[in-house]
């Protein structure tokens, strides 16, 4: 069975890196219904990080999904999975199909409104390998998603607008090459959650 009969994809340009965006995935619930039940149904979590030293509280909520053994460790967090959830778990399956690689793990990220974000930064941790894939699925409000290159400065960055329900495969060099974040917003707007699944390499 084809989970995906004939989804749109855009190949976004960019040196160094292999970004696929595809909008009109199937997800087994339309995005918005999914976006009300991993609000309501989601153990969201708070936390710090330690950048240059110093200890920061996330501005955002969080949490960490994967089969036994996908513990994740990032800017001083370690981060021990929940079991998948039978949603999550369908996800999963649909993920993989779309960016063909296999995953044991999820990060959920709730931004709640314009004012919680995530820093630049690049998911290039030892624990996922050397070139990982990572499939972005955004629910909710649309936040720009900005990219910017780690060592070319006269690269221009990026900017991908990330609709509800669409998915962003990250592949190939693009850990080490480019950073990404979601900045703050001025404008207030609704909340946003994303999922980022990913293989944790024990």
């Amino acid at each position: 069975m084809d989970l995906f009969p004939d989804p749109s994809s855009e190949v976004i340009t960019a040196p160094g890196a292999r970004l696929v965006l595809h909008t009109g995935v199937d997800l087994g619930l339309p995005p918005l219904e999914l976006l009300d039940e991993f609000l309501e149904a989601t153990p969201w979590q708070t936390g710090d990080v330690v950048l240059f030293g110093k200890r920061h509280r996330q501005p955002r909520l969080f949490a960490w999904y994967g089969d036994p053994g996908s513990r994740y460790r990032y800017s001083g967090t370690t981060l021990e999975p929940r079991p998948f959830t039978d949603r999550l778990a369908d996800l999963r399956r649909r993920m993989e199909a779309l960016a063909g690689a296999a995953f044991n793990s999820v990060l959920l990220n709730c931004y709640r409104d314009h004012r919680d974000a995530m820093g630049l930064h690049a998911d290039d941790e030892r624990e996922l390998g050397a070139q990982p894939v990572i499939a972005s699925l955004s629910l909710g409000e649309p936040r720009p998603f900005r990219l910017r290159h780690r060592h070319d400065r006269a690269v221009a960055p990026l900017k991908l607008p990330l609709p509800s329900g669409s998915v962003l495969v990250m592949a190939g060099d693009t850990q080490m090459n480019w950073k990404h974040e979601l900045p703050r917003q001025a404008r207030p707007c609704g909340p946003r959650v994303n999922l980022t699944f990913r293989f944790i390499h024990r």
